[in-house]
């Protein structure tokens, strides 16, 4: 069993930034790929971007590619998303999720994770 906490979120204005961290525990972190998604009311949940186990392998959704970087430091067991020049639309719950397969890309799909994280909230004031 692997448990992910969140944190780092919070009220930010537009073009501002904020980083958010997932520390997980439980498992063996350097092989586990890791995806954060997000969930605004009223919407499904989304795919951000993710990272595979080695770190090498990174993908992001079109809506923040060039603003969001995702990165990882195995020592610490952590996974980060640096977000820059947010907008309002980038309000949501942000959430961490970690996939036990081997594979080494990150996956987009929410049911291709097995843990998730409980979410912590982003707003972007325009």
């Amino acid at each position: 069993q692997a448990q992910l906490v969140e944190s780092g979120g919070g009220l930010v204005q537009a073009g501002g930034s904020l980083r958010l961290s997932c520390v997980v525990s439980g498992r063996t972190f350097s092989s586990l790929s890791m995806g954060w998604f997000r969930q605004a009311p009223g919407k499904e949940r989304e795919f951000v971007t993710g990272i595979g186990w080695s770190g090498r392998n990174t993908r992001y959704s079109d809506s923040v590619k060039g603003r969001f970087t995702i990165s990882r430091d195995n020592a610490k067991n952590t996974v980060y998303l640096q977000m820059n020049s947010l907008k309002p639309e980038d309000t949501a719950v942000y959430y961490c999720a970690a996939d036990l397969s081997t594979t080494p890309w990150a996956r987009i799909e929410a049911a291709d994770y097995d843990y998730w994280g409980q979410g912590t909230q982003v707003t972007v004031s325009s």
